[in-house]
Order: C-alpha cells, then structure tokens, then sequence
C-alpha cells in the first residue's frame, strides 16, 4: 500500500491550496481517509477526517476554513484549504484507517501513511 499525497507548496497568507491523496493497493472506500500535518518543532496532529457515509470530521483550528472530500471513483481524497495563514505551514500527511469515529484523531489508529507534502504559507 502507498498512499501519495501531492498538492503542497509555497502560498501568501488568505490564499488556498488542494492537496490529494491517491492511494495505491488500497481503495479509499473501505477506510478512513485522514490528514494530518506537523509543524517543525510540534506534534503531528489532527487536520480532517472522512469516512463513506459519514459526516467529515475537523479539527476545530481549520473548521471553516479546510474541507475534506472524495472521489471514490478516482480513488483520490482531497483537502481544500482556505484561508490560509502562518500557523497552517506544516508537512501534510494523508493516512487510512479502519477506526471508530471517536478514535479518527488519533494518529496511532492509522494503519498507512503517505510520504507527506510540504505547504508553506507566508505572511
């Protein structure tokens, strides 16, 4: 399984970016898909997470502001980010996992991981 995020780069604060997911030996329909971003010196945390037939789930710093889809079709998940600012450089990572709702969060019930994209946003 290889899940290749792509869509990072460098952009000026309140502008946006869409980054992808497209997994390989693994169809997106059957996991969790879930990103996640860690900032030089900070934790990995929690961006986004979406599941079939379930309502997206966001962390409370990018609610309004990200969105998390899919198209299974394509077999790609995406996160479209708004708005963004200096607190939202990071590495981002996209991830699959086959978790309860209440433990999409938690990073370490991710079973697959993607190399990660750089965003990098200027003020």
């Amino acid at each position: 399984v290889q899940l290749q995020a792509s869509g990072g780069g460098l952009v000026q604060a309140g502008n946006s970016l869409r980054l992808s997911c497209a997994p390989s030996g693994l169809t997106i329909s059957s996991y969790v898909m879930g990103w996640f971003r860690q900032a030089p010196g900070k934790e990995r945390e929690f961006v986004a997470a979406i599941r079939s037939g379930a309502y997206p789930l966001y962390a409370d710093t990018v609610k309004g502001r990200f969105t998390i889809s899919r198209d299974n079709a394509k077999n790609t998940v995406y996160l479209q980010m708004n708005s963004l600012n200096s607190e939202d450089t990071a590495v981002y990572y996209c991830a699959a996992s086959r978790v309860v709702r209440s433990s999409w969060q938690d990073s370490n019930q991710y079973l697959y991981w993607g190399q990660g994209t750089q965003v990098t946003v200027s003020s």
